[in-house]
């Protein structure tokens, strides 16, 4: 029998071990289906940059920077700035990520992350213009520092914490000057993911790491306090009576991480 054949049947008996314990209600944690892991952010981690903060799930852990500089704007935006999003899965979070360049995984998470924070408009990008051929660039850089599970939640919700951290940089002559700042970056909306996935007939909020090998479908939705401003779907499919109600429960989830956020 070879090693994927193998593996393909201890994913069965996983799942079907899961579902036994799903239909009484009881996570192999001992979480509720609609349960997150214990959350918690620190803010203003390295110093070197503008914003910065850890976002933690569970025994998840995301790093993220937040770093200005002066570059050119896109040609059809000519006045206003720039936001990049990068992510790596650094080697030493889990024995699946490799070294090398950015795989599809950490380009899929910086996606997120990106669409989430620009779809929620919660950056005034227009006032990063300085002048003509001119303007801030704004760099998010996601480190995932552990994995466990659900590291764009983790992703998401330290981005929007490091931005809630960043400093506006002092510009003279068109240039940065490093280490004197202008105030703060002031978000006029809190962007964060709730990520599902479904087992069996069951929907599982925040998936622990055993829970995503054995997920049948994969969705994370992005809100803000008022609107949807972001959706991945992975593997799978979803009904619409399915997505109506995933959309409220990441609301309702959305909500509790923003008050984490605002303390």
């Amino acid at each position: 029998m070879g090693e994927e054949t193998t593996d393909k049947i201890m994913a069965y008996v996983r799942r079907d071990v899961m579902n036994e314990s799903l239909n009484k209600g009881i996570r192999f944690d001992g979480r509720k289906l609609e349960d997150y892991r214990e959350i918690s952010v620190q803010q203003s981690v390295i110093r070197t940059a503008e914003g910065s903060a850890v976002g933690k799930i569970g025994e998840t852990q995301v790093l993220v920077a937040a770093k200005f500089d002066v570059v050119k704007p896109f040609p059809d935006r000519p006045k206003q700035g720039v936001m990049i999003s990068n992510a790596e899965l650094l080697p030493t979070a889990s024995p699946t990520f490799e070294p090398g360049p950015p795989n599809e995984n950490s380009i899929e998470v910086a996606r997120v992350v990106d669409r989430a924070i620009r779809s929620a408009e919660c950056v005034d990008l227009d006032s990063f213009y300085i002048e003509e051929d001119k303007v801030l660039g704004l760099f998010l850089d996601v480190y995932v520092l552990n994995h466990a599970g659900n590291y764009t939640d983790a992703a998401t919700l330290a981005a929007t914490a490091a931005l809630l951290d960043a400093k506006m940089p002092k510009i003279e002559d068109g240039k940065i000057v490093r280490g004197e700042y202008e105030g703060n970056l002031n978000l006029t909306a809190l962007p964060v993911t709730t990520t599902m996935i479904k087992v069996g007939n069951h929907w599982l909020i925040d998936p622990s790491q055993d829970e995503e090998c054995v997920a049948e479908t994969e969705l994370t939705i992005g809100t803000t306090e008022k609107h949807v401003c972001a959706m991945q779907k992975g593997r799978g499919a979803v009904g619409k009576e399915e997505l109506l109600d995933c959309i409220d429960m990441a609301f309702k989830k959305g909500n509790d991480l923003r008050t984490i956020l605002k303390r």
